[in-house]
């Protein structure tokens, strides 16, 4: 079973680049992507036409995949663990 509390809403995250300046990344929830239980579309952050960095999908079991070519192993982990262990600041 799943004891995961997902990002519910769009958030910023703050990404380690190895070559090339850390970024900060728009994570935004689809929620009428159907083919993954959790579906998240990672945009760049402050553009006025971001680039579509593309997704990462979540499986019931909490497994996830990167569907997309512009970010490193590491990058996806970043964001994916960022998804994952999200807690809302008030």
């Amino acid at each position: 079973m799943n004891t995961h509390s997902y990002l519910t809403r769009e958030a910023k995250a703050f990404v380690k680049r190895r070559n090339g300046p850390d970024e900060v990344i728009r994570v935004v929830p689809d929620l009428l992507y159907k083919k993954a239980v959790q579906c998240y579309r990672l945009y760049t952050a402050f553009e006025e036409k971001p680039d579509d960095l593309g997704c990462i999908l979540f499986d019931g079991q909490g497994f996830w995949i990167y569907d997309g070519n512009l970010l490193s192993v590491a990058e996806q982990e970043q964001l994916a663990d960022f998804i994952i262990n999200y807690v809302e600041r008030l």
